[in-house]
C-alpha cells in the first residue's frame, strides 16, 4: 500500500516554501542511510532543486549483481505557478508520483522487502515556475530547459527509464487514470510493450490505455516543432528504452490548473511503477525486443539523429 506515503507527500509538496531540502528530510524519516542527491540549479528565472534517489537491489549493478537497472522519472515544469495561481498545479503530478515511489521503496528495503535490481528515481521540485501557452490549453513552463532536465534526471547507470507526466492538456487520449506510451529507443518509436500492458492491467483493473507519440514528440524541445508535452524527452538523452506514464484525463485540463490533482489517478501511476520496478530487476517484464530493434537498424539505419536540434539548412 503506497496510498499513506502518497498523501504524506502531497502534503509536502503543496507548500509555498518546499525546497529539495524538505524532500531529502521527507525520506529521510523513511531510511535515514539512503542514498539521495539534491542539487539546486538557479537561471535567470528562478531555482529549481533536483532530486535523485538511488534504491540499490539484492541483485543490482551497484552489488556487483546481474539485474537490470530502471530508471523512474517525474518530469513536470514545476509544483506551483505561484503567484499566478494559488497551491498544487496539475503539472506537479509527476513530482508527486516520483517522491511517493522513492519513499515507498525506501520504505519497502527498511522492511526487508529488496527489488532485484537498483531503481533511480529522479525530478525537481519547484513551487513558483512559469507558464507558457500552448494549444488546446495553457501548459505549464520551467525554469530550466529540457537538456538541463535530461542532464540531472537521466543516467548512464539506466536500462531503461519510466517517465511520469502529467499528460491532460490534449484532446487525443480522452481516457481518466493512467496510459502508457509506445516504447520509444534510439530514435525509434517501438511497439507497444505486451510485458508493461499486462502490469498496466493489473494494476488500474481496467483495459489498458495508449497515449499516441509522434515523430515530433521524440524530438528535442526547442526546435519549433509541437509537442504534446515532455513526457518522452528523456529518449532525447539516452539510447536506452523509454515509456511514457502519463495522467490523463478525459477533458483536456490545464497543467497550470489547481484543484485537478486525483490522487487515486496518481496513485495508480505509482502502483504501476512499482509493480514495473518488481517485474523488471526479475526479468518478468521488458521495454521492447532488442533483436527487432536491431533489426529495424539493420534495415534502416540510426533514427539517432531525432535525438537532435536536427540539420538547418
Amino acid at each position: 500500500m503506497s496510498f499513506s506515503h502518497l498523501i504524506a507527500a502531497y502534503d509536502l509538496l503543496d507548500d509555498p516554501a518546499v525546497r529539495g531540502a524538505d524532500v531529502v528530510a521527507f525520506l529521510r524519516a523513511i531510511a535515514p542511510e539512503a542514498d539521495i542527491e539534491v542539487q539546486a540549479v538557479t537561471t535567470e528565472i528562478g531555482t529549481t532543486d533536483f532530486l535523485r534517489v538511488v534504491v540499490p537491489g539484492g541483485q543490482g549493478k551497484r552489488a556487483g549483481g546481474p539485474a537490470p537497472t530502471l530508471g523512474i522519472l517525474g518530469r513536470l515544469g514545476g509544483l506551483g505557478a505561484r503567484p499566478e495561481q494559488i497551491g498544487f498545479v496539475s503539472d506537479g503530478d509527476g513530482a508527486l508520483s516520483a517522491v511517493t515511489i522513492a519513499a515507498k521503496l525506501l520504505s519497502m528495503v527498511e522492511r526487508g522487502d529488496r527489488l532485484p535490481g537498483d531503481v533511480i528515481v529522479a525530478t525537481h521540485i519547484d513551487p513558483d515556475a512559469p507558464t507558457q501557452p500552448h494549444e488546446p490549453v495553457p501548459f505549464m513552463g520551467s525554469v530550466v530547459e529540457q537538456d538541463v532536465s535530461n542532464e540531472h534526471e537521466v543516467s548512464d547507470e539506466m536500462d531503461a527509464i519510466l517517465s511520469i507526466d502529467t499528460t491532460k492538456g490534449n484532446r487525443v487520449l480522452n481516457h481518466k487514470g493512467i496510459a502508457i506510451t509506445p516504447t520509444i529507443a534510439d530514435g525509434w518509436i517501438l511497439r507497444v510493450s505486451e510485458s508493461l500492458l499486462d502490469v498496466l492491467s493489473r494494476t488500474t483493473g481496467r483495459a489498458p490505455a495508449v497515449m499516441p507519440i509522434t515523430m515530433q514528440d521524440i524530438t528535442p524541445y526547442g526546435n519549433d516543432v509541437y509537442h504534446v508535452n515532455s513526457i518522452v524527452q528523456p529518449c532525447t538523452a539516452t539510447a536506452a528504452p523509454v515509456v511514457g506514464v502519463a495522467i490523463v484525463t478525459e477533458s483536456a485540463v490545464p497543467g497550470s490548473a489547481t484543484g485537478a490533482t486525483d490522487l487515486h489517478d496518481v496513485d495508480q501511476a505509482v502502483r504501476f511503477a512499482l509493480e514495473v520496478a518488481k517485474d523488471y530487476g526479475r526479468g518478468i517484464v521488458s521495454f521492447h525486443a532488442s533483436d527487432e530493434l536491431a533489426r529495424l537498424q539493420e534495415l534502416y539505419g540510426s533514427m539517432g539523429v531525432l535525438r537532435t536540434q536536427g540539420v538547418v539548412a
